[in-house]
Order: C-alpha cells, then structure tokens, then sequence
C-alpha cells in the first residue's frame, strides 16, 4: 500500500468516532447517502497530491490535499450550517489531535472551509473542510 492510501486510511479511523455521526464515516464513497437517517455523515476524498524534491537526497516531499466533507440535515428550528457546527468543531479537533497521523505524516494544515447548500424539504448542506497533509516517501517508492 503506498503511504499516501495508508495516510487516506487512517484519517478515516481517527474521524470516525466524530460526535454525532454514528460513525457514518466514509472513504470516497459512490453510492449517493438517500435517506436522512444517514446523516450526518463525513465523506473523506483526496483532492491533489504533489511532489517536490527540494534536496539532492533521493526524498520527494509531498503535499497531499484532502477533502472532509461533513453532510448535515437542517429542520425547522435549527439551519443546516449550525446543526453541521458541532460535528465539524468534533471531526478537526480528533483530525488535528496527532498531526504525523500516526507516524505517517510530516504534518497537517487546516486550509479552507466552504459551504454548500440544497434545497429540498429541509435544508442540506455539505461543509467542506480542505487540509493539506505533507508527507515524505523516497524518489524511488511510494510506500
């Protein structure tokens, strides 16, 4: 397994146990979430990942984006963004708590957080929050 799969991997177990999400966590999931009792729910996607080799030392350094999208149901009393709140205050605070990711990563970097919403019968929205993990293999392995 290359270590950016086994990084992907193990964000995936540190975000599971996210307050609210019944650990509805998942891994560049395919299958479209219908029902509302599936949410909330934590989508992790990996967005780029890019090498640099900064020395003459046979390391490339990389920079692996990720996505974590937290999806939350709105009601009548509550907007979807706020009910969303704790659940994403939750997922970064276990995400940032070991930032080599168990010894796989260099470090982590919060960098953006957007907003998405759909109108239906209640309100949805899916906050995506985007981190950078740097991380480093050798010139000649990705393991």
């Amino acid at each position: 397994m290359s270590k950016r799969e086994t990084i992907l991997a193990r964000v995936l177990t540190v975000v599971t146990p996210t307050s609210g999400i019944s650990s509805r966590a998942y891994r560049s999931r395919q299958i479209p979430l219908n029902n509302r009792s599936q949410l909330p729910a934590i989508l992790i996607e990996p967005v780029s990942d890019d090498a640099e080799q900064n020395s003459s030392l046979p390391q490339l350094d990389w920079s692996l984006r990720i996505r974590i999208t937290v999806l939350q149901i709105g009601d009548a009393s509550t907007a979807a963004d706020s009910a969303a709140d704790s659940v994403v205050q939750s997922m970064h605070s276990l995400l940032m708590d070991d930032l080599t990711l168990n010894g796989n990563a260099i470090d982590i970097q919060p960098e953006s957080v957007d907003y998405q919403f759909t109108d239906a019968d209640q309100t949805t929205v899916a906050v995506n929050c985007d981190y950078l993990i740097r991380y480093r293999t050798s010139v000649d392995s990705l393991a």
